[in-house]
């Protein structure tokens, strides 16, 4: 009973937390759960009847098979329990998802027991969750004349699984609560820190509003007031769910708001209501939909206009907004899902068509977006078993066709990817998309989320359409505590088991990798007409087209080889002008920011778009500076338009990074990273020869807008300043607070600098070990009067500037450098100042390990500024992550404070910071 008085004793030690029993995944444990039920004098029976009904997770756990085979026992009168009835066993099996469940469904249905055939095809026809194996059984069975295989099939051609759940209700009454004012970053819902708690639901949850209590309460007073209302969480004056994608941040409204998914399954909450003035970030928009949720863009406030119809604003330039109509906390409103509309009693307050569509009605339906994508499947598999067409069941994916109209670089990757649409038709934006996928990426903070998402769907390999899968080790690359030796080691042989490429080995072959998973991402598509899915709201590639997603998104791509969207609308960047030579390319990357809500009035015309940025001369290693960013611009995706030979060297860098994977012993036995260097290859000769050039758009597409920037206008280093003090709190930490290097007069302390994240590259490292030379000949010395923290991005890179001797630069002027022997088990609190030479990885860009001392004014290249991510507020100062390039994060250091602009051009004389120039060539067709 070693095993389940460890339970018990776990359990124990949850309640002292507040907590519940831990949901069972494992075979042991419930082997002997089961052996205590049978005890019928054992005095953990009624105990153990409770787990095993009421807390066995489902799916592919080895804890299901074990539950799915005792059931089996029961139907079949192997084991009589007079607390578990066959019929009971049936309802149980019908809640378990798949995997284990469904192939002992299938046993009974093919079996020779009529009536129990009878009973397992009615729960079967319920099911949507088969793969392969299990529709192969039905159709062997089928063709071997089978009565009950032919009576499954044929529901499954119609669907019955879908079209006999019962409708969504008309009228969903929500209360609202104010979750903040301006955007909402999904820290606020699933802070960083707690990333390691992620896969304990439960757990997770109590970290909701950073753990503010208060608001806990509030919301727990609201659902005692309001019964039988759902809370809707509310961002004012801002987006909600900024940031990243998060399932963890749904899953935690959802285990706070939504509703139980299966009374058999605990903690697994589906149907959160989320709303925001500027509505949903579109990653995070995605993740509700996994859930069956809805996200409302309220538009409660509205920039005001003249009679002219431009937009009026205040004496610091910023619109002047009017509220519309009021969500202030606890105010009742209907959603009603036939009108479409947002009602407060009788008052029509807003069109909610655009949250209501047909097919994301089907998602609110089906319990979530994964029963849909499964369903849809199956009913393809029965009515082609049949030789039927397959009946209009699930709503007509919406086709657009303009004729006449060329295609963006977007719609072009979309209807190369695209599956189930009317041959030979071709789609332009707003289309409802199936795509296939072609690199899928998992990250370790979300990973055994992922890895729980792949069980309950009970998914066991890798598609055969996906040309590489990766699992990171980034996000937890700083510290290597004890919560990572106990989450990260279980994650790796997991995700290595099922089929990806992962930066440990499991068997201890090839050294861990702790590189940023963007960058391998990065390296690793070797097609620019891709289309890639990752868990992280920085999946952005500078080739193909790359989608951030939630965890339950990337298991369902890694699963089923596929995504389903519409095609986004694009916004085309071109530039014009000359860069000055003391300029970085990050300065290009805030000034498009800068330049594009200058020309479109305040208006972010990037947000839920693709921004098509024809970059030409810069190699995917620069450009991804630019894609990667497109994330803070709130933008959907990114696309870079590269001239030939530049995607040629792209590609070369790529292949050959690839190589150096294999030969550190990373491929697997079905040798997916040699299959990319194949297609690198051909990729590359398809090029040079010309037989199929580098991705460009047709010179008649038609586009949202179009921005041009004026490097011309750039005359000085640019930062993303956080704004803490702004009076107006809607206005802070929004990333578009865009500000020249003299603004700050030279004077503003910075306590600590950060040159890290996937927005640097090699050439960043290049400029900073330059950068210190440069110094020491001016000085003499080169003395820190802040700390500064560096993480280059990856190994290869430290493994290439070593090669190059910049590293050993780097080295003379450290006082701490990673030892991969001896790394760190605690996270550093305090910092001397000097440079810190970190592990490869996110370090502080990620705020769940380490971060800045609360108050610091940060300095950093990384992409996050919003509150408490990098640096916590104190008790006497709010913390600041003010984000740059890495010549102005390695002088404040320096200097302590930010610098001057000619103490700037003295420190980066002689050094070349891009080679970055405007195209001269034609980007399009």
């Amino acid at each position: 009973m070693n095993t389940y008085n460890d339970y018990i004793k776990e359990i124990e030690e949850r309640k002292s937390q507040g907590l519940h029993p831990k949901p069972i995944d494992g075979a042991e444990l419930l082997n002997e759960i089961i052996s205590q039920i049978k005890d019928k004098d054992n005095a953990h029976r009624e105990d153990s009847l409770n787990f095993f009904i009421y807390n066995t997770l489902p799916g592919t756990t080895s804890a299901a098979g074990v539950k799915a085979k005792f059931l089996k026992e029961i139907i079949l009168g192997e084991s009589v329990l007079e607390e578990i009835s066959p019929a009971f066993a049936f309802e149980q099996l019908s809640h378990m998802k798949g995997g284990p469940s469904v192939e002992v469904l299938l046993d009974l249905a093919l079996g020779d027991n009529e009536t129990i055939s009878q009973e397992a095809a009615k729960v079967l026809k319920t099911q949507v969750f088969l793969y392969e194996v299990d529709t192969e059984r039905l159709e062997q069975a089928y063709k071997a004349g089978s009565a009950i295989a032919k009576d499954i099939i044929e529901s499954y051609a119609k669907a019955e699984f879908f079209t006999k759940l019962p409708e969504v209700d008309e009228e969903i009454q929500v209360v609202t609560y104010i979750a903040g004012v301006g955007d909402i970053s999904t820290d606020l819902l699933s802070p960083g820190g707690d990333a390691h708690s992620r896969s304990d639901r439960e757990l997770h949850g109590q970290c909701i509003f950073e753990h503010n209590k208060d608001m806990q309460n509030e919301l727990l007073a609201l659902q005692e007031k309001h019964p039988n209302k759902r809370v809707m969480l509310i961002a004012e004056k801002g987006t909600m769910g900024v940031g990243s994608s998060r399932m963890s941040g749904v899953n935690n409204v959802a285990l706070w708001t939504g509703v139980k998914s299966s009374p058999y399954v605990p903690f697994i909450n589906i149907a959160p209501v989320i709303a925001g003035t500027n509505g949903i970030s579109p990653i995070f928009l995605t993740t509700v939909g996994v859930t069956g949720g809805i996200g409302i863009d309220l538009k409660n406030w509205v920039k005001q206009k003249d009679a002219e119809g431009n937009t009026i604003v205040d004496e610091d330039g910023e619109p002047i907004l009017k509220q519309e109509y009021s969500v202030d906390t606890g105010t009742v409103l209907t959603i009603n899902t036939k009108t479409k509309k947002l009602y407060n009693g009788d008052k029509e307050l807003k069109d909610i068509s655009a949250a209501l569509t047909p097919q994301k009605m089907e998602f609110i339906k089906a319990g979530g977006s994964y029963a849909v994508v499964f369903g849809k499947k199956l009913q393809t598999f029965a009515a082609k078993t049949l030789g039927i067409e397959v009946p209009q069941v699930y709503a007509t994916s919406k086709e657009i066709s303009i004729d006449g109209q060329g295609l963006t670089a977007v719609e072009k990757i979309f209807n190369k990817n695209a599956v189930g649409t009317t041959p030979g038709k071709t789609l332009h934006a707003g289309s409802d998309v199936r795509v296939e996928v072609n690199i899928v990426g998992s990250q370790d903070t979300t990973g055994l989320m992922t890895s729980q998402e792949l069980e309950m769907m009970a998914a066991t390999v890798v598609s055969p359409i996906v040309d590489a899968g990766y699992q990171s080790g980034c996000h937890t690359a700083s510290v290597w505590d004890d919560k990572s030796k106990a989450n990260i080691p279980r994650l790796m042989r997991f995700m290595n088991d099922f089929g990806l490429i992962t930066a440990r080995d499991p068997k201890g072959v090839y050294h861990a990798m702790t590189d940023v998973i963007h960058k391998v991402l990065n390296d690793i598509t070797i097609d620019d007409w891709a289309i890639i899915i990752g868990g992280d709201s920085h999946t952005r590639m500078s080739k193909g087209v790359a989608f951030g997603a939630d965890s339950g998104t990337v298991a369902l791509a890694l699963a089923t080889g596929e995504a389903t969207m519409p095609i986004p609308q694009s916004v085309k960047v071109t530039f014009k002008g000359d860069m000055k030579s003391y300029m970085d390319f990050r300065d290009v990357v805030h000034a498009t920011q800068q330049q594009m809500l200058k020309q479109f009035g305040g208006e972010n015309v990037f947000q839920g778009r693709i921004i098509e940025v024809h970059i030409g001369t810069l190699t995917s290693d620069q450009a991804f500076t630019f894609t990667d960013w497109t994330a803070e611009m709130k933008a959907k995706a990114s696309i870079c338009i590269s001239e030939d030979e530049t995607l040629i060297e792209s590609l070369e860098i790529a292949r050959d990074r690839i190589q150096i994977m294999i030969e550190k012993g990373m491929d697997n036995e079905k040798q997916m990273l040699q299959g990319l260097v194949d297609k690198a290859n051909a990729r590359i000769q398809e090029v040079k020869t010309g037989i199929k050039p580098a991705l460009k758009p047709d010179a008649d597409a038609k586009y949202y807008a179009e921005v041009v920037i004026d490097l011309d206008e750039i005359a000085e280093p640019m930062i993303a300043d956080p704004d803490v003090n702004n009076e107006d709190v809607s206005k802070r930490y929004t990333h578009d607070t865009i500000r020249p290097l003299s603004y700050y007069g030279g004077t503003k302390k910075v306590d600590l600098g950060f040159v890290g994240s996937c927005m640097v590259h090699k050439g960043d490292m290049k400029i900073l070990a330059q950068m210190l030379k440069n110094i020491e000949a001016q000085q003499g010395k080169v003395e820190f009067n802040a700390p500064l923290v560096v993480a280059p991005p990856t190994y290869n890179i430290v493994d290439e500037l070593k090669a190059e001797g910049d590293w050993e630069v780097l080295q003379k002027y450290s006082g701490f450098e990673f030892d991969d022997n001896a790394p760190k088990g605690l996270a550093r609190t305090k910092y001397e100042n000097m440079l810190y030479l970190e592990r490869p990885g996110c370090n502080l860009c990620m705020g769940n390990q380490e971060k800045a001392e609360p108050g610091d004014t940060v300095m950093a290249t990384s992409t996050r500024l919003f509150q408490g991510r990098v640096v916590k507020d104190s008790g006497e100062k709010k913390g600041e992550s003010l984000l740059s390039s890495t010549p102005v994060v390695v002088l404040s250091t320096i200097l302590g404070r930010t610098p001057t602009m000619k103490e700037y051009e003295a420190a980066v004389d002689g050094i070349v910071l891009t080679k970055f120039k405007p195209s001269q060539k034609q980007l399009v067709i």
